[in-house]
């Protein structure tokens, strides 16, 4: 089962993928393209080109978890963009770009973290 915590890592795919792939497809493009291991429980984030479908993928022990999310009306918010086709995000900023919030105006006070 899919959920969002912050203990799972998140990747997120910023070239495009052809969803009429499928989970295996996908799974080829995290392994290919990404250099990740797609049996690890990493979820692996996908929009589609036109920014209104989104699909997350995750190996959940026994086999593969997709979830997809079309939507109506609007677009997905792209995180921003790094120098890799491919990058590590937050559970906070995934539920964000769920959400349809903006992740440009999210400001974050400054805590301490651990190195």
């Amino acid at each position: 089962m899919l959920h969002l915590n912050s203990a799972c890592r998140y990747f997120y795919y910023n070239g495009t993928a052809d969803f009429r792939k499928g989970a295996y497809g996908l799974s080829g493009l995290v392994r290919n393209e990404m250099q990740q291991n797609v049996l690890s429980g990493d979820v692996f984030i996908f929009i589609g080109r036109r920014g209104n479908k989104i699909i997350l993928l995750q190996w959940d022990s026994d086999g593969f978890a997709l979830y997809e999310k079309g939507l109506e009306q609007g677009t997905f918010e792209r995180p921003p963009a790094s120098h890799n086709d491919h990058f590590c995000i937050t559970a906070q900023q995934l539920q964000f770009i769920l959400q349809g919030v903006i992740l440009k105006t999210v400001r974050q006070k400054i805590r301490f973290t651990c190195q």
